[in-house]
């Protein structure tokens, strides 16, 4: 299969490339900064993948992603809906820019992907799309309104996808993250980490590798009669 992974640089979006190209599947990674994203491809040299660069959260830019990919590995059968920021700090003090920011990088980049790859996947009466949301998309969280929203359309976009697409063979669904041990948590203290460690039932934070299990668990014969499910990977959090 070909596989694209947004926001793949690092993370849980690399981890999710590593999984599905250590399956052997031919795996692009995808992300905003080229040495970034060279990086990442260089430590998974060993594997089928590639990288291509691009903001997903502008559609002609990812026109030109999805055209390259077509050129070099042809269509995509896997789309993995992974980039996103998040931003903490009370909504009242947060900037229009800032908040256009977060809804682009968090929703607009998986309507544009999923826009671009449904036209092949119909064709041809099968795919798969796995959006990586938050569990702060399901319940809200407290300074981090925008990207609760946003990950709440991704819940959505998810849900109605399923939908549209289930007479096509096409399959969508989502992991609702939690707290993972990832760049977009380094903000927190050693005490705040152990304080939100323990109101997790299972008492610590995910690996990124988790996540990655779990995608490709969705994408494969074993998920064939799941789609529009929104599947918390929380520790039991929520």
């Amino acid at each position: 299969m070909t596989v694209l992974v947004t926001g793949a640089s690092s993370g849980i979006g690399f981890e999710i490339a590593r999984a599905f190209a250590a399956a052997g599947n031919t795996v692009i990674l995808n992300g905003r900064d080229p040495a970034r994203l060279a990086a990442a491809v260089q430590v998974l040299q060993q594997y089928n993948v590639c990288g291509v660069c691009g903001d997903m959260s502008n559609y002609e830019t990812a026109r030109g992603v999805f055209s390259q990919i077509e050129t070099a590995q042809g269509a995509v059968d896997v789309l993995v809906n992974n980039a996103g920021t998040a931003y903490f700090g009370l909504f009242s003090n947060m900037s229009p820019n800032a908040i256009t920011e977060v809804l682009n990088n968090n929703l607009q980049t998986a309507i544009n992907a999923s826009h671009l790859a449904t036209p092949h996947m119909i064709r041809t009466k099968a795919g798969c799309i796995i959006n990586i949301t938050s569990m702060w998309g399901v319940v809200g969280a407290s300074c981090e309104v925008v990207y609760s929203v946003a990950k709440a359309g991704v819940i959505g976009l998810t849900k109605a996808l399923a939908k549209e697409l289930g007479p096509s063979g096409i399959r969508v669904n989502a992991i609702a993250c939690g707290a993972f041990d990832t760049r977009m948590n380094h903000r927190l203290t050693a005490e705040e980490r152990a304080a939100f460690a323990e109101g997790i039932p299972l008492g610590r934070f995910g690996n990124p590798q988790e996540v990655g299990n779990l995608a490709l668990f969705l994408a494969s014969p074993g998920a064939s009669y799941l789609t529009g499910q929104i599947i918390g990977l929380d520790g039991g959090a929520v």
